[in-house]
């Protein structure tokens, strides 16, 4: 027997107004079409409502409940909240977090129909595209992240309590300037078990504590003598250089931090690793929580179990989301990932239930396959965002997003348009876009290449440059400063051209010795 027999009413709901009991129905119905249709694979949820502020809090820390508290988070809060009572900007209809139960933040001020629209977005859509897409499997610890914030929030604070807010303060802003380096953006081990993090903390601090001894400092150290080219190998060696987790760098090697300020780096590095496959899967994400919902209110509609007038306020906010304005238009901002990441996996349903011939020549695995739903999991699943445009964009929606390409050479004064839209013109606007989002070319590569922690402890820094692309000049001055700092002594970055080696810019700074 249906839910909505049970109710004995076909619709979820009538009007706008909403209660608890509204949301078990719909999303009891939801889960019926996402499980059973669709055959979605998905976390535990945990639906929480929330107010209009507690929202703007939200986003002010990033999205993640028990955070350690900053500064900046307040200053966040005060620049949305200002916004958003001047009426310049709105509020998501939810915020989800990639754990388990997976966490659902639903606003108290959404319709019914927005509770049901943001229930099959974000507690059916992402909460599958996180359980299953391989970036999240192989860097994310989706059982153990509330634990881990929890303790890292508590831990923050003892600090605070232990050596003063101003000092914390300061490493939480060192860290936060360098959390984009504090990734490791290749698979070296096995995920950490993020649960285990405090206990691993406690007995970090006891191994420190029975391990030191003052005596230590008057033993006479051995003469210093030239290091020959196998010390320098031995120590790049045995420090793993060059390393781009600058972070985890700094964590283990730098000279001068105390224990707890190593631990906070440590923390750093963890919420930026846990964040890491997001940035990747944006498109993917979005189109997929968006793919997945259109089709669940559809068939809710279908079914008779969502009212006519609740299907024209769904179709008018999905219709907004997935706008793309043209180039020309005020509103243009760059491509709208709902818009292209909704409708490729729309494409794709297509061409496996209704390929042209184009189809079956671009597409030849999986084109009339007859299964979209199936290739669609497959993909959730195997992709990130780039490899998804280079492989799946098709001619077809080359045409309908009026795609293009424009070669921009700094030394050229004229702009050159590098394809059109023929066959080789397709695979070279493919290719283009799927570079867009290939974190290769979008984070520079800065790595710690040397250092000689025997004599003046100096560190060195390569950006390889591309495309004659150097860093902001602001930026980094603030960013290498805070990077001294942690280290404790002078630092050097070479902006080093990837194909001539060619020093073309430094930066250096010196500590300021406000650690340690």
């Amino acid at each position: 027997m249906s839910i909505a027999a049970l109710d004995g009413d076909a619709l979820l709901f009538k009007g706008v107004e909403w209660d608890f009991g509204t949301i078990r129905r719909a999303y009891e119905a939801i889960e019926e079409i996402a499980i059973g249709e669709l055959g979605l694979n998905v976390y535990p949820n945990r639906i929480e409502v929330i107010s209009a502020e507690q929202m703007l809090d939200a986003y002010s820390s990033t999205g993640m409940p028990l955070f350690y508290k900053h500064w900046s988070f307040g200053k966040h809060f005060a620049q949305h909240e200002t916004l958003y009572r001047k009426g310049m900007r709105g509020l998501a209809y939810e915020i989800v977090i990639n754990s388990s139960p997976c966490i659902s933040y639903i606003m108290e001020e959404n319709t019914a129909t927005m509770q049901a629209l943001v229930i099959a977005h974000a507690a059916f859509g992402h909460n599958h595209f996180f359980r299953n897409n391989y970036l999240f499997k192989q860097w994310t610890d989706a059982e153990g992240i509330l634990d881990y914030l929890e303790f890292a929030k508590g831990y923050v604070a003892q600090c605070e309590d232990r050596y003063g807010q101003v000092a914390v303060e300061r490493v939480l802003d060192a860290t936060h300037a360098l959390m984009s380096h504090g990734v490791h953006r290749y698979p070296r081990r096995k995920i950490p078990d993020l649960r285990s993090e405090q206990k691993r903390e406690l007995e970090r601090r006891e191994h420190g504590e029975r391990m030191y001894n003052d005596l230590w400092r008057t033993v006479p150290g051995k003469e210093k003598q030239a290091p020959d080219l196998t010390d320098v190998q031995r120590r790049r060696a045995l420090l793993e250089l060059p390393q781009e987790n600058i972070l985890y760098f700094l964590e283990k090697v730098a000279p001068r931090l105390a224990p707890w300020q190593r631990e906070i780096l440590r923390i750093g590095r963890q919420v930026a690793q846990y964040f890491y496959p997001q940035s990747q899967t944006k498109l993917m994400n979005e189109g997929c929580a968006t793919w997945v919902h259109y089709y669940i209110m559809n068939r809710l509609h279908e079914k008779g179990m969502l009212g006519d007038g609740a299907m024209m306020e769904f179709l008018h906010s999905h219709t907004s989301v997935v706008r793309q304005p043209d180039f020309d238009d005020p509103y243009y901002g760059g491509l709208n990932p709902y818009a292209l990441g909704f409708a490729m996996m729309q494409d794709i349903v297509r061409i496996c239930e209704q390929p042209t011939d184009e189809d079956r020549e671009w597409f030849p695995d999986i084109a009339g396959s007859g299964s979209g739903i199936a290739v669609l999991r497959e993909v959730w699943a195997n992709y990130r965002d780039e490899s998804f445009v280079s492989q799946f964009l098709s001619p077809h929606l080359i045409r309908k997003f009026g795609l293009f390409h424009v070669a921009d050479d700094a030394d050229d004064p004229k702009l050159r348009v590098a394809a059109i839209h023929d066959e080789r013109g397709y695979r070279r606007i493919r290719q283009a876009l799927s570079r867009q989002y290939d974190v290769a070319h979008l984070d520079p590569d800065i790595q710690v290449v040397d250092v000689d922690l025997g004599g003046d402890r100096r560190l060195i820094l390569h950006h390889r440059v591309l495309n004659k692309v150097l860093l902001d000049e602001g930026d980094t001055r603030q960013v290498v400063q805070h990077l001294a700092d942690l280290w404790g002594y002078d630092v050097v970055l070479r902006e080093v051209d990837a194909t001539t080696e060619t020093v073309l810019k430094e930066h250096v700074a010196s500590s300021r010795h406000v650690f340690g």
